[in-house]
Parts: structure tokens; C-alpha cells; sequence
């Protein structure tokens, strides 16, 4: 084993032997720390360019490798296999569609996208998953997402065909996330999209915060490590970075720093 590949964060090798990473999260939660994500987009990050990613890092690492994004025209299965040669951090799957899923994966993001009323992706595409999510025995994290208006239309709410939560109404937005958790979703997503000109506002996080219970994440638009850091002061849980350190490997450095000094 190389001197960069990284003993993960959860503690273990296989999910076998892994305790629950919802388990995990939530102990991280209760005790106060904070924890950021890496989202890879197969589409957006060239196969080549992972290991260079993971080997950069060292060991500012983040707690948990997302996999997935809206539009995906290439397979997820070889990105996982990459990762998985570089690094033992469990690789968590964040569907935009049933073609996403793969067993290669050590769990699933079943996110419920309670901002809009697409039956599909409230319980359509989820009755057609669940199969699948038993036969490979992912670790399956029903997470409340909801999306949160921009200035652009994102990926996501075009393909859903749905609308964002303006956050000119934090009241919907509060209530949206505290009708997910009493739905049973045990983690709350606040979606500002891929690529957002701006993350999602601090005081709707901290409203939010404020009012639910479970473990909350927040992603999209996510840029410097000031905007890192409000959010976190903020109330978030667990912030999602892509885009920023797809384009700016170093950053995933300052988001390590950050969560750990919190």
C-alpha cells in the first residue's frame, strides 16, 4: 500500500465490518464536529484526474466520497473503482437517476426531493431501487433533499422537472425540512445546485437548523472557506464540495482545516 493511500475516516476497510456511517454522523453530530463531503460528478472529473486528486490531498481528506450528479453519460462503476484504489474512505452513491446505481458503492444518499411534487422522485424511482439497494446490501440513508432557488435554473430542477424553494420564504423552507424528518428521512439536504453563482443563505441553514433535529447538509456554490465557515457557524452539519475543488484541488485542504478546527 503506497504512503498516500489514507486509512478512512470511519475507521475501517469493508462495510462488513464499517460501523453504520449514519451511525457515525450522528455520533460526529451529537459531540459537535463537523464534517465536509467530496461530490464526484463521473462526467466532470476526468478518470485520470483521481488519483492526482487523492494523492494532492494527502491526508486532508474529506469524511465521505459522494457519486453521482443530474446528467451522467458515463457509468459510475469505474470512477468507485478508481477511488477505491487510492483510498478507503466509504464512496457513497447520490443518484439523479436509476442508472446510477452500482454495488461497487458501500451506500446510498436515498434522497426524497420533498422541495417538489414529482412523484418520481418522492417514490416512483425508490420503489424501482429498493431491489436493487437489498440485492448489494448498500447502507441505504433516506435524506430529506430539498432544492433552494437561485439565479439560474440548476441541473437538478430541470431534470425533475420541479421548482426550488425561493429563500424569500425560510417559512416553507423550515417547514419543508421538519416534514422530512417527521416523514423519517434521517438527514436534511439543503441543494443550492452544481455550479451556484452563491451557496445557500446562512440564515435560512440556521432557521433550519433551529428547528429540526437531524443531522443537517448543505451543498452548492460553495467557494472559499469564509463561505465554508459561515455555513458551518451557521448550523450546518455537513457541507458538499465538487465543483470548487474539481477546479481548485487545494481547496480540499482549507475544507479539512476548517472541519477539524471548528
Amino acid at each position: 500500500m503506497s504512503g498516500w493511500m489514507t486509512m478512512c475516516w470511519f475507521g475501517v476497510v469493508n462495510r462488513e465490518q464499517r460501523m453504520s456511517v449514519l451511525a457515525d454522523i450522528e455520533n460526529k453530530v451529537r459531540s459537535g464536529k463537523k464534517m465536509f463531503f467530496l461530490l464526484i460528478d463521473p462526467d466532470k472529473v476526468p478518470d485520470d484526474s483521481i488519483k492526482h486528486l487523492f494523492e494532492k490531498a494527502g491526508t486532508n481528506l474529506p469524511d465521505l466520497v459522494l457519486i453521482g450528479g443530474s446528467l451522467i453519460s458515463k457509468p459510475v462503476e469505474p470512477v468507485i473503482e478508481k477511488i477505491k484504489k487510492v483510498s478507503l474512505l466509504p464512496i457513497f452513491l447520490f443518484p439523479g437517476s436509476l442508472l446510477q446505481i452500482s454495488g461497487k458503492a458501500d451506500g446510498i444518499l436515498l434522497l426524497n426531493l420533498i422541495s417538489g411534487r414529482n412523484p418520481e422522485y418522492l417514490i416512483g424511482n425508490h420503489v424501482v431501487a429498493a431491489p436493487l439497494i437489498k440485492y448489494y446490501r448498500l447502507e441505504a440513508i433516506p435524506t430529506g433533499y430539498i432544492l433552494i432557488a437561485g439565479t439560474r435554473n440548476t441541473s437538478v430542477e430541470i431534470v425533475s422537472n420541479t421548482h426550488p424553494l425561493p429563500v424569500q420564504r425560510p417559512d416553507i423552507i423550515t417547514a419543508t425540512a421538519l416534514a422530512g424528518e417527521y416523514m423519517g428521512n434521517r438527514l436534511i439536504y439543503l441543494e443550492k445546485g452544481s455550479g451556484a453563482d452563491m451557496p445557500v443563505p446562512a440564515d435560512i441553514v440556521a432557521r433550519v437548523k433551529e428547528e429540526s433535529s437531524v443531522p443537517l447538509i448543505v451543498g452548492g456554490g460553495i467557494r472559499s472557506a469564509t463561505q465554508a465557515e459561515e455555513l458551518y457557524q451557521a448550523g450546518a452539519d455537513i457541507l458538499v464540495v465538487g465543483n470548487a475543488i474539481e477546479k481548485r484541488p487545494g481547496f480540499i485542504k482549507d475544507m479539512r482545516d476548517l472541519a477539524d478546527n471548528l
